[in-house]
């Protein structure tokens, strides 16, 4: 199996030519300079690289057991690789300082997770969901939650999950039934209930594990409004932050997956004797709310993980195609057998796995960046513009990158031909692992609909019209410059459908009679066209600056030159794909309300 290099140079590129180390400009990083993030990648780059991804395919092998006293065993040697993120201080490089972290923008971080589940996805899902417990606790704990909880959960030497789904309830949320019942003290409530697809749920890599469960309290009416959220260690914390006897949590099995074989999917009990105690996040009711905190987190670090694993797909088939040799090259009657690298149709499939990746992370990127000003920027009504853009960037990152990361990988696969499909190079398990990041944390069709049913409508198509005009300024400045004119009349012309989708959406959205109906049958063509028309605008960002780069003479031709073919295919051989759902939309949704579906 190839080694997994971390992409310094590519990471390097967005944050210091497409972002220009914006994210530095703001209150609360003045002390920070380029060369200190650098330093952070360089480091980053080896835990991954050295220590993370050599467990990958033992890990993927060996998987996880749940044993006969309820304990979960997770694969040799992802304990001590924890541990080394955890001692290192990874864990709260984007917490604020003054909460005991790093203090680093959410763009560094970001670009730090990326190479973790890179290097190994399984165990890349433990801190991304402790990341999304600390975001939630932050925004909504009382002071004596976070005091007690967060500093262990930052430092790594605690984790945290999500406990939403249950046999009855997994997007559909309102139908939650696990009871929290208050006690005499009216300092904590007693749970019982059952979760399942619990990420990490049982393990022994920490101290304790620190759950964040919705529930309903005895008189909570139905719906949604009836669900709170609530913090339930697996050991119970004194005052003085030690650790005690065992909550009434127990693991009662754990799933046999597809892929990610190195992370525990856990199915959990509360409450199988007196209940399991918890405590109250915010307020009553609230709880969908203030998971939401803890989700937007984890969905865009799940668009994240997708493009590691693309990353890997892609630096794996480059290896295998330059190394395996079959047929002639193109235009060779005879003599030696080439490269398959060399055959045209390789070539394609390669070129579309780059593309691709590098356009995803440069939008992943994008939004982090976008979410750095939005917490951090002096000027509030800069900080609630960017605020919009992240809301109608994350589903996009979610579901794009981890749709696209599958076809990635699966073109892994078919690049290797028949060794693909055997276990031996590893290129399957890429697909496996990552088959799963479209469906947890928001299935993608959830995704399509948040954006084109709540964030589209929810200012009218605002927020990405303003983007849009960015993008039609991205092409104008490719279209005045003779060498890159046909990669901005492809932008040009994809921006112009997502104008005209988006039209056919929000009035769609407005008409009585389609509604709702209307919604549902857009949502997905509408998100694809979305990615597509975004991730073109990156690579049209990405080709203006490599030919400013090689017209300044830069040392690094072979790196601008392929970032042009990368650019120059994501927008005349990609982009136009994205454009057909255009024609989708614009199709109607008879065929979905045709009889004759039922069978």
């Amino acid at each position: 199996m190839t080694p997994y290099h971390a992409p310094l140079r590519d990471t390097r590129f967005v944050l210091d030519e497409l972002l220009d180390h914006a994210s530095l400009d703001l209150p609360g990083f003045e002390d920070t300079s380029p060369e200190l993030l650098d330093a952070v990648l360089e480091e980053a780059s080896r835990l991954a690289g050295e220590v993370w991804a050599p467990l990958n395919l033992s890990g993927d092998r060996q998987g996880c057991r749940h044993q006969t006293d309820g304990r979960v065993t997770v694969p040799d040697g992802f304990i001590e690789a924890y541990q080394a993120y955890a001692e290192g201080g990874w864990n709260g490089i984007g917490v604020a300082e003054a909460q005991g972290g790093q203090g680093l923008p959410e763009v560094v971080a970001s670009a730090v997770q990326e190479m973790l589940h890179g290097a190994n996805m399984a165990l890349g899902l433990c801190p991304m969901l402790t990341a999304g417990a600390i975001e939630a606790l932050s925004h909504h704990g009382s002071e004596a939650l976070k005091a007690r909880y967060l500093p262990r959960l930052i430092e790594g030497a605690w984790t945290g999950t999500m406990n939403l789904t249950e046999p009855q309830a997994g997007s559909d949320l309102s139908r939650v039934r696990t009871k929290a019942i208050p006690c005499a003290d009216g300092d904590h409530y007693r749970l019982h209930g059952q979760k399942i697809y619990i990420t990490w749920g049982e393990h022994e890599a920490a101290e304790n594990i620190i759950h964040l469960v919705l529930a309903r309290t005895p008189d909570a009416p139905e719906g949604n409004k009836g669900i709170s959220l609530f913090l339930v260690p697996k050991f119970l914390v004194d005052d003085n932050g030690e650790l005690g006897a065992r909550n009434d949590v127990t693991c009662a099995s754990i799933e046999h997956k597809v892929g990610i074989h190195g992370s525990p999917t856990c199915t959990l009990s509360f409450g199988e004797g007196e209940g399991a105690i918890g405590y109250l996040v915010g307020e009553l009711g609230r709880g969908l709310n203030h998971m939401f905190t803890m989700m937007n987190e984890a969905r865009h670090k799940v668009g994240i993980q997708g493009i590691g694993v693309a990353e890997r797909a892609t630096q794996q088939a480059f290896d295998y195609a330059a190394e395996r040799s079959q047929g002639r090259a193109p235009g060779s009657r005879g003599g030696e057998s080439a490269a398959i690298i060399d055959h045209f149709d390789v070539r394609r499939m390669l070129l579309s796995m780059r593309a691709r990746t590098d356009a995803l992370r440069a939008l992943a990127l994008y939004c982090a960046a976008q979410m750095d000003v939005a917490r951090h920027h002096g000027d509030a009504v800069t900080r609630d513009a960017a605020q919009a853009r992240v809301d109608v960037l994350i589903p996009v990152v979610k579901a794009f990158s981890t749709d696209q990361a599958v076809e990635i990988a699966s073109l892994g696969i078919q690049v290797h031909g028949g060794m693909g499909y055997v276990e031996e190079t590893g290129a399957a398990q890429l697909w496996r692992d990552a088959r799963i990041a479209p469906i947890y944390e928001g299935t993608n069709g959830i995704q399509a609909l948040d954006l084109a049913g709540r964030k589209l409508a929810r200012d009218e198509g605002a927020a990405l019209a303003a983007l849009l005009d960015e993008v039609e300024a991205t092409a104008g400045q490719l279209a005045d410059k003779l060498a890159l004119s046909a990669q901005g009349a492809a932008l040009t012309a994809g921006a112009d459908d997502l104008r005209a989708a988006m039209a056919v959406v929000l009035a769609a959205g407005r008409d009585p009679a389609q509604g709702a109906d209307a919604v549902q049958a857009y949502a997905t063509p509408f998100l694809q066209l979305t990615g597509h028309v975004l991730c073109a605008w990156q690579m049209g960002r990405a080709a203006l600056a490599a030919e400013a780069a090689l017209a300044a003479g830069s040392h690094d031709q072979a790196f601008y030159r392929a970032k042009l073919a990368s650019a120059d295919f994501a927008l005349r051989h990609w982009l136009p794909v994205g454009r057909a759902n255009r024609a989708v939309i614009e199709a109607g949704l008879e065929s979905l309300a045709m009889v004759g579906l039922d069978h």
